[in-house]
């Protein structure tokens, strides 16, 4: 099995993302209660805050651990340059 180079634990990622899904289900509540529109945005705009978090942790620990660790990620600085780049693109579009 590959080791993982997460900054939290998994247990720590697994109670982040657990707290995203309750708040993913109270903005479907919050839809289906018909409330006031800004509210809704308010709760969406928090959640993609709070996805960004965990990406950037998550991108945090494999710069960390499998890039400049050696462990997994690619060995020639242009391919490390060139993954890193392709992750940081994904999560800002």
């Amino acid at each position: 099995m590959t080791e993982r180079g997460y900054t939290a634990t998994k247990q720590q990622l697994q109670n982040r993302l657990s707290r995203i899904e309750g708040q993913v289900r109270g903005i479907k509540g919050m839809v289906e209660e018909d409330r006031y529109c800004i509210d809704v945005l308010t709760q969406i705009a928090a959640v993609r805050s709070a996805l960004d978090r965990v990406a950037l942790g998550l991108l945090d620990g494999h710069t960390r651990h499998c890039l400049a660790g050696g462990h997994g990620g690619p060995t020639d600085p242009d391919a490390q340059a060139d993954e890193l780049m392709a992750a940081i693109g994904r999560i800002v579009s």
